[in-house]
């Protein structure tokens, strides 16, 4: 999940939402959400548009624990590869947990473990594309960009995980 430069024609606006986990950014154009990062602070000056400010209400409802599913457009760029494991990662039920052999196998790559890890790590949508459900086929948190306490406290809030 690490922020990254987007090329695009339509115009990229930005919103934040601060959450019981920290202060998320939420980046989109008119034509859906590209990105979507816990940050540190705020970046001035910047503008804002209807798609990420849908996000952050429907981010806000997440949080608040009236919604399971999200209703947005979201326009991610990336690998046929790293677009098959992302679709698959919008399939996992809320409050669910797969391991990365799971998801591997669901698209038909049981071998291709560590390449699923990768591409989950690269998801530019953390939480709109759940990609903190994935776990170890141990039932152990791995890897999460927004770093493991936050992958905890999500799972948590959704009832996947029983600390």
């Amino acid at each position: 999940m690490n922020r990254k430069a987007r090329t695009t024609t339509a115009k990229l606006g930005f919103a934040y939402y601060e959450s019981p986990t920290g202060l998320i950014e939420i980046g989109g154009t008119s034509e859906g959400i590209t990105s979507l990062f816990f940050v540190e602070e705020r970046c001035a000056g910047v503008a804002t548009n209807d798609v990420c400010e849908k996000a952050v209400a429907q981010i806000s409802e997440y949080f608040a624990g009236s919604r399971q599913e999200f209703d947005l457009p979201i326009t991610l760029e990336g690998t046929e590869f790293q677009q098959q494991v992302w679709q698959e990662l919008r399939s996992i039920p809320f409050g669910q947990t797969v391991s990365y052999g799971d998801l591997a196998r669901s698209i038909g790559k049981p071998s291709a473990v560590r390449a699923v890890g990768a591409a989950n790590g690269d998801n530019p949508v953390s939480i709109i594309v759940p990609c903190h459900r994935v776990i170890g086929s141990d039932g152990g948190l791995t890897g999460y960009g927004g770093g493991l306490p936050r992958k905890q406290w999500l799972l948590k809030h959704e009832g996947g995980l029983m600390l």
